[in-house]
């Protein structure tokens, strides 16, 4: 019974997170138009030479996707952390462990998801390979959920600052190094005709190291910020 009201109150505030997002549809579009413009600019710094464009997709695509989920990153517990509501999530009686994993999951599918779904139209605009496209869409997948969930503790940590995003971005960013490199080995390995599966079986590893330990960082991490 107990593990059933769990998940359900989980559910309710999965299902509050996604309804809060989408009444602000600005901070959805933010990652997005973010991700369109800086994809816009790199044909204008680097040339129009398709050739050109395709070699460096791969690296040009996983680092403004890493750049979009920075932007949203200090925001996931910001605004009940200043209306109180994350104090009386801490005393629940639920675990803490998979209330926050209802936050995280709600940003990953307001942002890491959405990206994922539109990676083929920006690889596109930069002339990627079609048959690296699965690839890349695949890797972005994983790898965003795992930068979600990373990005989770930096948020826990410094939801209490009131100007935290570029601790965060000091905090977190050597733990995105491995996502970055092994989601572009992914999409470079697709258009040397390599198989791209060993690289996604390691994204995965990581999205499954993260669920189980990036949890219980950021509930620490949210008591530490709640005490100070």
């Amino acid at each position: 019974m107990r593990a059933a009201s769990s998940a359900a109150f989980c559910a309710r505030l999965l299902r509050r997170q996604l309804v809060l997002g989408l009444r602000r549809p600005v901070e959805i579009g933010n990652p997005l138009l973010f991700f369109a413009m800086v994809i816009a600019l790199f044909p204008l710094g680097l040339g129009p030479a398709p050739d050109t464009l395709a070699a460096f997709a791969p690296g040009i695509l996983w680092i403004v996707a890493l750049l979009s989920n920075l932007l949203t990153s200090e925001g996931v517990f910001r605004g009940d952390f200043e209306d109180g509501s994350l104090e009386q999530l801490l005393l629940a009686p639920q675990p803490l462990y998979f209330s926050v994993l209802a936050y995280v999951l709600a940003q990953w599918l307001l942002t890491g998801f959405l990206l994922g779904l539109l990676s083929p139209l920006f690889a596109l605009m930069l002339g990627l390979e079609p048959a690296a496209i699965p690839a890349l869409a695949g890797s972005l997948l994983l790898g965003t959920a795992v930068l979600s969930l990373v990005g989770g503790i930096g948020a826990a940590l410094t939801v209490g600052l009131r100007r935290g995003g570029m601790l965060i971005s000091l905090l977190i960013l050597p733990f995105y190094m491995p996502v970055l490199i092994f989601g572009s080995g992914a999409v470079q390995a697709a258009l040397a005709g390599a198989p791209a599966a060993p690289y996604l079986a390691i994204l995965g590893a990581m999205l499954c190291m993260a669920v189980a330990l990036a949890p219980l960082a950021i509930a620490a991490g949210l008591r530490i910020s709640a005490d100070t």
